[in-house]
């Protein structure tokens, strides 16, 4: 059992208080989007030493696996990815909106990234698109009311959102979908906002923007939510035909406890609160619009699922009177919450493991780990060939690990 530290990232859109006041990690006042916990190549964890402060020269989490992945991963999951970590967790806080953005999958990531190595393009270049050969199936599971947007609305629904707007820009959503009304009729429009040869101008983004806040201000708006999404997102982001699409996809709010998940190829934006992220361990990410990041609007179009669904809420399974698991559909990772009332308990799970001290101090023992008590905020690795684990004292942990 390791404890290990995450890796801080500093986005333009992350919060300055969410992270560093429930969990005292980054500096006050500083912009902390994310925090990395995971052995992926380009950020991953280090080892920490009993005080919780890395060695002068720390072993990585990603090197330390590597040296013995069949202990701290199990034979099966070697067998099955490699002798990596296949998952990555992450706090995340968005005080602004993140980009509108899609995951590719599994057989596109590994042609591009290796057509992209071929072309001699760094990793670290603006302009590189896939950092890893990997897919990116995600979930977000929220410590605070979280807002996202996530999949198509059906083509009906979208149609009844711009109906009534008497902009250029409206008219021609609503004719091409009148037209087709299948995912082929969502790809006309979705590709007419966001190819760049075709894109509006800012000023016909702007007008339809305009009449929106015109209709809300008026109480005639068939969805006040869009409407302050869309409004929101144009201020941040003026002329961006993102602020658009974004009136095409679900809204979502997630309450505290309840989990998100994104196939590849699912169009998403999240927009604020905190929460925790369990994905594939993977950094490619598509964007086409609100961002200051770069853009490939083709490549996001290449990989985008067209078809109208809802959010995939994941509901949870009581494994025990204490522990819920949220099975995603992939088998990269699976993600679980135990809430502790002073008993000990066993903590199930499979392979190498994370496990994230949401609130409380909770101890933590196996078979060679006398018992490692932990904080809000602080992570531990345990290897595949130290079970059971055992929690006691009070408070909730949240596990990833690998089914």
């Amino acid at each position: 059992m390791e404890r290990i530290g995450g890796i801080e990232k500093r986005y333009a859109w992350g919060s300055d208080t969410a992270i560093q006041e429930r969990f005292g990690i980054g500096t006050p006042g500083q912009t902390l989007a994310e925090v990395w916990f995971g052995a992926h190549t380009l950020s991953p964890s280090v080892l920490l030493d009993e005080s919780g402060q890395p060695e002068e020269d720390p072993l990585t989490l990603e090197d330390w696996v590597a040296a013995d992945p069949v202990g701290t991963l199990g034979a099966s999951v070697v067998e099955r990815f490699g002798p990596r970590l296949p998952y990555l967790m992450k706090f995340i806080a968005p005080k602004r909106p993140l980009s509108l953005q899609v995951h590719p999958d599994k057989e596109r990531a590994e042609a591009r990234f290796k057509a992209e190595e071929l072309a001699g393009i760094p990793l670290d270049s603006p302009q590189r698109l896939y950092k890893d050969p990997n897919y990116k199936p995600e979930l977000i599971y929220a410590i605070t009311k979280f807002e996202a947007l996530a999949g198509f609305r059906a083509p009906r629904r979208i149609i009844e959102i711009f109906a009534d707007l008497d902009t250029e820009l409206a008219v021609q959503i609503v004719s091409m979908l009148r037209v087709n009304t299948s995912p082929e009729g969502i790809r006309t429009v979705v590709d007419r906002l966001l190819t760049p040869h075709t894109t509006p101008q800012a000023a016909q983004v702007e007008a339809t923007v305009a009449a929106m806040t015109d209709r809300l201000q008026a109480g005639t708006s068939p969805s006040v939510r869009v409407d302050r999404t869309v409004m929101g997102l144009a201020r941040s982001y003026p002329g961006d035909a993102g602020a658009v699409v974004a009136a095409m996809l679900n809204p979502v709010t997630l309450r505290p406890g309840e989990v998100l998940f994104t196939p590849p190829g699912g169009i998403h934006a999240y927009l604020s609160g905190l929460g925790v992220e369990v994905m594939a361990s993977s950094d490619n990410v598509l964007r086409a619009g609100l961002t200051e990041k770069h853009v490939d609007c083709q490549e996001l179009l290449n990989c985008l699922d067209y078809v109208a669904a809802p959010p995939v809420r994941i509901a949870p399974e009581w494994v025990t009177e204490s522990t819920q698991v949220f099975y995603a559909p992939v088998d990269d990772f699976e993600f679980s919450v135990t809430r502790l009332d002073g008993r000990e308990l066993a903590l199930p799970g499979h392979g190498g493991r994370l496990i994230l001290c949401l609130e409380g101090t909770p101890t933590l023992r196996d078979g060679a780990t006398a018992g490692l008590v932990l904080h809000p905020g602080e992570v531990v690795f345990v290897r595949a060939d130290k079970v059971p684990v055992y929690a006691s004292g009070t408070g909730v942990v949240l596990q990833a690990d690998i089914p």
